[in-house]
Formats: structure tokens, C-alpha cells, sequence
């Protein structure tokens, strides 16, 4: 069975108006409502101050095993927010190395806690539309390839590439260490077709974020956007994806209630797919 996940945050009210940060103090009160509702796991946020993030303090991470061990709810995958305003192929060398030394204790300290996977969102701000900055993010993933190994975590990259240009990219990474994050909505916003982004790399999927949103546009209610359910799904089950899934639906009204219905919705695809 596919475990379901939900995004951190999502059964909380937002932050500041935003559809999604990390939620400061207010994180540990996922942990029950995300059982009672039926996932089975929380993908963390990493952004704000990262010296804060309770993944960077032996007391935070005593307190995210506690909320772990108290509900069921397991933590595999983190969703690193924080290098998209502060990316590994930034223009400056002091911000490239800034990165790197955050991302590295990230990896260390994660594993303490089981995570499996961290997200790396190469969008928007941090883009890797040009030559030079495919070339310096590879150098850098490089050089944390040890810290990854040793830790026994995988990375998954999330880029707005076409699927062409993505698979060369990670045609010069391990796929031992390095694969990719699926995100069906920014997919459908950029009109990228399911079939022809998994044809192309499917086999280094090890990350699904299941989300809608218009084509050119932003996030929308599951099923009111552009996004194409059925096919991702279906290409999904040709690449033999048993991974996670985890949701990062447009908020509602009622929060949880919404997150109630997006996990309907998915399952349902999902039994559509099988």
C-alpha cells in the first residue's frame, strides 16, 4: 500500500497568509490530527531561520521524536524551502558555501530522526534555467555526496527543466543518491505532459508531491485545475513508483476538513491506477 503523507502546516492555519511555511511553535499539534484523519506521514518544512528549525538543535529533534514516537505519524522526507532564497548555485561564493554548510548538518541531523529524502526546490528564485547554474548546483551535490552516503539519505531535486534537460542533468548525478521530486501541479502549471516527463526519468523518482494548479497559474483545489490525475498516476505505476505521496493541496475554509477530503481524492485515484 502507497503511504499518504500531508505537508507540513496543512492542518494548521496559515502562516502570515502564506499557503506554506513552517509553523514555528505550532508544529507538534499536527502530529495527532494527521492520525485521527488517517496519514501516515508529515513531510517537514525547512525554512525561516535554519539556526532555529528544531531539526538543528538536539532539543528541537528530541521533541520531533517525541511527536513521532507519541503519534505514528513518521517524518521521511523534509521539504528544504530554505535553499530556494539562499540556493546552492547562488551568485555568490560565501552564499554557496553558506549553503552547502546547512545542508550538510540538514542531512546529519535528519537521519537522526529517519527521514529518507530531502527535498531540493530548484524554482522560481533559485531556477536552474542557465548553464551556469546546472553546472555549479552539480559541483555542489557533489561535494555533499559523502555527508548523503554516510547518512543514508537520498536527495530528491525538484526543477522547473523541461523533461529533456532534467534528464541530462541527472544523468551526471548517482542515482544511488540523487533522484527526483514529482510535483504534479507545478507540472501542469508549466504544461508539461505526465507521460513525457516520466518516460524521461520515472526511474529516478523517489518523491511525489500530489498538488493542482492552473496552467500558467497557481495552486487550486484538488481536481479544479489543470492538473492530470489519471495520467500522473498511470505514468506513476509504469515507472513502478511505490513511494510516498505526499499532499500539497491548496488550503480551504477548514483545513482539516479539507486535508480529509484530499485524502479521499487521492485514494481513489489511486485505486483508478492499480
Amino acid at each position: 500500500m502507497v503511504p499518504i503523507g500531508i505537508m507540513q502546516g496543512r492542518l494548521l492555519p496559515p502562516i502570515d497568509g502564506r499557503i506554506q511555511a513552517f509553523p514555528a511553535e505550532q508544529w507538534p499539534v499536527e502530529f495527532p490530527r494527521a492520525r485521527q484523519l488517517g496519514f501516515e506521514l508529515i513531510e517537514f518544512i525547512f525554512d525561516g531561520d535554519a539556526e532555529q528549525h528544531p531539526f538543528m538543535t538536539e532539543q528541537g529533534r528530541r521533541r520531533v521524536r517525541a511527536a513521532i514516537d507519541g503519534s505514528g505519524v513518521r517524518v521521511e522526507s523534509v521539504c528544504a524551502d530554505w535553499f530556494m532564497a539562499t540556493p546552492l548555485h547562488g551568485a555568490e561564493a560565501a552564499t554557496r558555501e553558506r549553503a552547502l554548510d546547512v545542508l550538510e548538518r540538514l542531512i546529519r541531523n535528519s537521519a537522526q530522526l529517519g527521514v529518507r529524502t530531502i527535498i531540493l526546490p530548484c524554482v522560481d528564485a533559485a531556477s536552474l534555467g542557465r548553464p551556469r547554474d546546472q553546472a555549479v548546483l552539480t559541483d555542489a551535490l557533489m561535494r555533499c555526496l559523502p555527508t548523503l552516503t554516510s547518512a543514508g539519505i537520498t536527495l530528491a531535486l525538484e526543477t522547473d527543466l523541461p523533461p529533456d534537460p532534467f534528464q541530462r542533468l541527472l544523468a551526471g548525478l548517482s542515482e544511488e543518491v540523487f533522484g527526483v521530486n514529482y510535483d504534479m501541479g507545478n507540472s501542469a502549471s508549466l504544461g508539461f505532459a505526465p507521460a513525457d516527463e516520466l518516460d524521461a526519468y520515472g526511474d529516478r523518482v523517489i518523491a511525489v508531491h500530489v498538488k493542482d494548479r492552473l496552467k500558467g497559474g497557481g495552486t487550486v483545489r484538488l481536481g479544479a485545475g489543470d492538473t492530470d490525475f489519471d495520467g500522473c498516476f498511470a505514468a506513476l505505476a509504469r515507472a513502478n513508483y511505490a513511494g510516498p505521496l505526499i499532499i500539497q493541496g491548496a488550503r480551504g475554509v477548514d483545513d482539516v476538513a479539507t486535508a480529509a477530503e484530499y485524502l479521499g481524492f487521492v485514494r481513489a485515484r489511486l485505486v483508478r491506477a492499480a
